[in-house]
């Protein structure tokens, strides 16, 4: 027995000196970001050059890039498209893991099909519905392409299986319908996979940088990652501005990841499992 504790016990050792330098592998990169963000201009960071650090790029970076009306829009239309999201992933979720009719099998397929066909490949048919529409510059297109998305779809239908139907029937006999029931009982209990589809979509929009990109040339429209890449251009050779930029950038998503990161374990770990 104490053989088979001690195999044990070098396991988890070995296990967790893996997970640590794959931390130290994957955190490196951010650690050299964030420190050079705060070196003089033409400065090399070092471990012991703590008296040469300022904060003064972070302050050149925000007023330069026009950082503030970047994060306004960008956190205008993810939260648009995140809300979309989930208003339309709970509802086709739900009506596919416990209502029955024809074709249900057939649109899930298609429904996962739609996953594996890269967002570029449509760019040209999306551009001429939204110029048919007089949507190109605005908020709306860079909002309706992304309101429907195949994988939440999927997640919460895959979440909502694993909630005992007897729940529902226990609603029903109170005299709930069907919206009622999804809103007060289904989307209550499935708030790890609400949370994981909200960070996913959230943090990819807050990232995307194809759609500003295609859909817009207005000023005004500008999201963080358009607002990056133009500063990129402008200050090439300028390492520390840059890094601050980019830290700038990154700071809302990771903030948004730590607080929702158990939600987010939660919600991944336990969908597919039924009951």
């Amino acid at each position: 027995m104490s053989k088979l504790n001690r195999n044990w016990q070098n396991t988890n050792l070995w296990s967790f000196l893996l997970l640590l330098l794959g931390a130290f592998i994957v955190l490196l990169p951010l650690f050299v970001v964030v420190l050079t963000s705060f070196a003089p201009v033409g400065a090399t960071p070092g471990v012991g050059g703590e008296n040469n650090w300022t904060l003064a790029n972070y302050q050149e970076a925000w007023e330069r890039g026009k950082f503030l009306l970047a994060f306004a829009n960008s956190t205008l239309v993810a939260i648009a498209v995140t809300a979309f999201q989930i208003i339309t992933s709970a509802l086709a979720g739900y009506a596919l893991a416990r209502l029955k009719f024809w074709g249900k099998q057939a649109i899930l397929l298609v429904i996962l099909a739609t996953l594996v066909i890269p967002f570029q490949l449509l760019v040209i048919p999306i551009f001429l519905v939204l110029k048919w529409g007089n949507m190109i510059n605005t908020y709306w297109a860079l909002i309706l392409p992304t309101a429907v998305n195949g994988f939440g779809i999927f997640l919460l239908r895959q979440y909502f299986q694993t909630i005992p139907v007897e729940l529902e029937e226990a609603a029903a006999i109170d005299g709930a319908n069907r919206l009622q029931i999804v809103w007060q009982v289904m989307l209550p209990l499935a708030r790890p996979a609400l949370v994981t589809l909200f960070l996913f979509t959230f943090i990819g929009e807050w990232n995307d940088l194809f759609k500003p990109l295609v859909f817009t040339t207005r000023p005004e429209l500008r999201t963080v990652q358009l607002a990056l890449a133009e500063f990129q251009e402008q200050f090439t050779n300028n390492w520390p501005l840059m890094m601050a930029a980019v830290t700038i950038a990154t700071v809302p998503v990771v903030v948004l990841f730590l607080i929702g990161q158990k939600q987010l374990i939660r919600g991944i770990a336990t969908t597919g499992i039924k009951n």
